[in-house]
């Protein structure tokens, strides 16, 4: 007996409703042809000057205890905004915000953060602070850019955000395998070797 699919072929499908569904993620991967693998991805970190770490690093420890993250604007604007601006000072990247993508019917929305330097990053925040349905959403948002890219990299690498976690997922694009990180990073703790893996990823830095 057949499956019953999950998507709907004359339906209409935003990246948000894929955090919205209660399937599991594999599942979901599954209707587009990639598989789930949950493991260590050991990201390499950047051994680049981060000249502005200590000045992050205390703004949000000093705003930190005065400011609600039940709100996804206070996640977004005070914690995983000046994150990023960092890095694109220290790679000169690209930084698109609220970046429209449509592949198709099943594969169309904005991406929150899309950076492109050397290399491309992804990052998304997890709505309502989800982490697991914020992968599940950059896991889809991660295989409409391998539709829609004319690089030729073998793998796009992105990060799903609640402002003080954070974790990364990876796509090959040869095996349409996708990894979940099953490190986390926390903000402001870990904040060194997360912004030293996003300087990595991005392939550059200031010199």
């Amino acid at each position: 007996m057949s499956k019953v699919p999950i998507l709907q072929p004359n339906q209409s499908y935003t990246f948000r409703n894929y955090f919205e569904m209660a399937f599991e993620p594999e599942d979901i991967l599954a209707e587009f042809g990639y598989s789930l693998k949950r493991s260590s991805l050991n990201l390499q970190k950047s051994g680049a000057e981060l000249d502005r770490l200590g000045n992050l690093k205390s703004r949000i420890e000093e705003s930190l205890p005065y400011i609600s993250l039940t709100s996804e604007a206070a996640r977004r604007e005070l914690l995983i905004a000046p994150i990023l601006l960092d890095v694109v000072h220290y790679t000169h990247a690209q930084l698109r915000i609220e970046y429209p993508l449509n592949v198709t019917e099943q594969l169309k929305g904005s991406l929150d953060y899309y950076l492109h330097a050397d290399h491309k990053l992804l990052v998304i925040e997890a709505k309502n602070a989800d982490l697991a349905r914020g992968f599940t959403q950059l896991a889809v948002e991660l295989i409409a850019i391998d539709a829609w890219t004319d690089s030729q990299e073998p793998n796009l690498q992105g990060a799903v955000s609640t402002g003080d976690i954070w974790q990364f997922g990876l796509l090959n694009r040869e095996d349409k395998q996708i990894t979940q990180d099953l490190n986390l990073y926390r903000v402001p703790a870990d904040i060194e070797d997360l912004l030293r893996i996003l300087v990595e990823i991005l392939g550059g830095w200031r010199r």
